[in-house]
């Protein structure tokens, strides 16, 4: 028997729009079966970097979000711990983690800046499945075209969109589920 893909439903709240000169607060990954089985969870806050800081724009939207902000700033740990967590956590799934997200090209650009950084490795390899390039497929529509409010009702679950890390790649996750059931039914 071939080993199955586990789709991991990735989040990242971050205080910029690149990591380096700016710092991922937190992340959260749900990491589901095609059969939208939630098989287990990850997130980790962390310390943000020493040379980098908050981006103006962002810092004054996280000013909005007291909530979200005070969830990703609490028990936060080094970036070296957190990532080194995050790749056994990744490699202990029982099959092969691909990447998933909307945006992906935002929320994999953080996580795989710091696996490489701080753990020295990708269990992703260089690939990321964006969910709004999915939607855009299965709606046959351009894809600046395409929105969460553009998709079906149908696709979504019943689940809040926090902006913590965590509530997001579970909801996103289940999202994505969904659009792979009815793409392959």
């Amino acid at each position: 028997m071939s080993t199955p893909e586990i789709y991991v439903s990735t989040d990242v709240e971050a205080d910029g729009p690149i990591p380096g000169p700016h710092s991922m607060l937190s992340f959260g990954s749900a990491a589901y079966l095609a059969d939208k089985t939630l098989l287990t969870t990850f997130s980790a806050n962390l310390d943000t970097l020493p040379e980098a800081q908050g981006h103006p724009d962002t810092m004054a939207w996280w000013a909005t979000q007291p909530v979200a902000w005070a969830a990703c700033r609490s028990d936060c740990e080094a970036p070296e711990a957190a990532m080194h967590r995050y790749v056994a956590w990744l490699k202990a799934l029982p099959g092969k983690p691909v990447f998933v997200a909307y945006p992906a090209g935002y929320d994999f650009l953080f996580v795989y800046w710091y696996l490489m950084r701080f753990a020295g490795e990708s269990p992703f390899s260089h690939s990321a499945l964006d969910i709004k390039t999915f939607a855009m497929a299965m709606l046959k529509k351009d894809y600046r075209s395409v929105t969460k409010r553009s998709m079906p009702r149908r696709w979504f679950d019943r689940l809040p969109h926090t902006h913590v890390a965590l509530d997001d790649a579970i909801e996103q996750g289940a999202l994505f589920c969904n659009m792979l059931a009815e793409n392959r039914g």
